[in-house]
Order: C-alpha cells, then structure tokens, then sequence
C-alpha cells in the first residue's frame, strides 16, 4: 500500500529542504557574528538584522521604499518583456530578421544596465523615465535571448503541417507555435524578474529619492550595516517572491512544462 500525504504534508515535503537550507545559512550567520572573526559593527547578528527591519517598517520607510522600487521594477519588466517577447517570437520564426537583428542583440547583450547609468541620465535626466528604461532594456535583452531559442526549436515541420491543413498564420501562432514556445516564454519571464531587480539596483543608485537599493546607499554612508542587512534581505525575499508567484502561474497556465 502506498502510503498518501494530505495537502499540508505535501506542502511540508516541498518545504523541508529549503527550510533546513535557510536554518543551516541561518546557524553559520550567527555563528560567524558571534565569533569576532568579523568586527562587530561590520557584520550583524539575524536579530539585530531583524529588528532593524521592525524599524523600517514601523517608520514607514520600507513600505516607501518598497512601493517606489516595485512601481519602476514593475513598470520596466512589462516594457522589457514585452518587447522582448515580440522580438524574440519574430526573430525566432523568421530567419531573415534573425540574421539582421542578432547580431545588434549580441552586442548589446554584455552591456550592463549600471554602464547606461550616466548616458540614461543625460539623456532623460535624473526622473523615473531613465530608471524604467533602464530596467526595461536589461530585460529585454535577458527574455529576447529565452523566447527567441525557444521559438527557433520548434520543429518546422509542425508548423508546415498547420499550414498545409490551411490553418492562417494566426492560428498557426496561437494553436501550434505559442504552446510549443510557452515553457521557454515562462522560462524567460521567470529570468527577466529577476533581471529586473538587478537592473533596479543599478538604475536607483545612479541617482534616486527613495527605494530599496537608494536606501542601502544611504545606510552605507552612515555604516548602518543591520540596515543595509535587512534591505538586502528584503530584495532577496521580494525576488523570491515574484519568482514563486510567475511559477505558480506558469504550472497553471503553461501545465505541459515541468517549470
């Protein structure tokens, strides 16, 4: 007889592993505190990390810094990914614009969103509209490169099967080459995400008011280092997070991808 788990015992299952994980790293930062290896005000012990956060959230702060680096992440990633979807399904289903367009990509590709910093500014000036095209230019980048190889693999001859069977080029994409491409379009999104941050970083500390990476800036010129401690952690839990939710939504809208 095999033996069956209810909804919270799987869900526990799932969760064991990361939750040893997180108490083993847990275990080694208080140990590595506690030590003296590291000079005391150099390196906080999880507590004094926890009750700087409190603090931040009781000032108000963090739900400032939260909601302005979550509007430009957010408003970036969907500019990016949209666009980079679009040029990625374009350049995979065509090979002529492929051979035009990938090599601009390539060379852009290893420039970094913090490279752009004082050109965006320039141009744009020190306002939101730089920071979320910044953004969205990382982004784009990371989900045309995903979409772009998974169109390109799916096998030509599904699709000149649709269209031998008379299927328009609108069915054709929607019936046979977005399922195919979807697994990758989710892969893409999940990396995107997390691009975004990256980017968001780099955009915020090339010049901002508010958010999440202005802020460990700012704890850096005081060396409040429990600050700067708990705003990584928030930007690491906030990456998780979406990371979870694109997850749960691709098992429910893309349920034919291991993701």
């Amino acid at each position: 007889m095999h033996a069956t788990h209810s909804p919270p015992g799987r869900a526990l299952s799932r969760l064991g592993p990361a939750l040893g994980a997180a108490g083993a790293v847990l275990a080694l930062w208080s140990l590595l505190a506690w030590s003296g290896a590291v000079a005391p005000g150099l390196l906080p012990t999880p507590g004094e990390t926890a009750t700087a956060l409190v603090d931040s959230a009781r000032s108000g702060l963090l739900a400032a810094d939260l909601g302005a680096s979550l509007a430009r992440a957010g408003q970036g990633f969907a500019l990016g990914a949209l666009l980079g979807s679009a040029l990625g399904f374009a350049t995979g289903y065509l090979p002529r614009l492929s051979a035009a367009v990938t090599p601009v990509v390539s060379f852009l590709r290893p420039i970094p969103a913090i490279a752009l910093v004082p050109l965006a500014t320039a141009w744009f000036g020190i306002g939101e509209t730089a920071k979320r095209l910044l953004i969205a230019y990382a982004v784009l980048l990371a989900v045309w490169l995903y979409v772009h190889d998974g169109v390109s693999r799916v096998p030509v001859s599904h699709l000149r099967a649709a269209r031998s069977l008379g299927a328009p080029l609108h069915r054709r994409f929607t019936e046979v080459l977005l399922p195919a491409a979807a697994p990758a379009l989710l892969a893409a999104l999940r990396y995107g995400a997390s691009v975004a941050l990256l980017a968001l970083v780099a955009a915020e500390l090339g010049g901002a008011d508010s958010g999440l990476a202005y802020r460990l800036q700012v704890d850096g010129q005081f060396l409040r280092v429990d600050r700067m401690f708990a705003g990584l952690l928030v930007l690491g839990l906030l990456g998780v997070a979406v990371d979870l939710v694109l997850a749960a939504v691709g098992r429910r809208f893309v349920h034919w991808s291991a993701s």
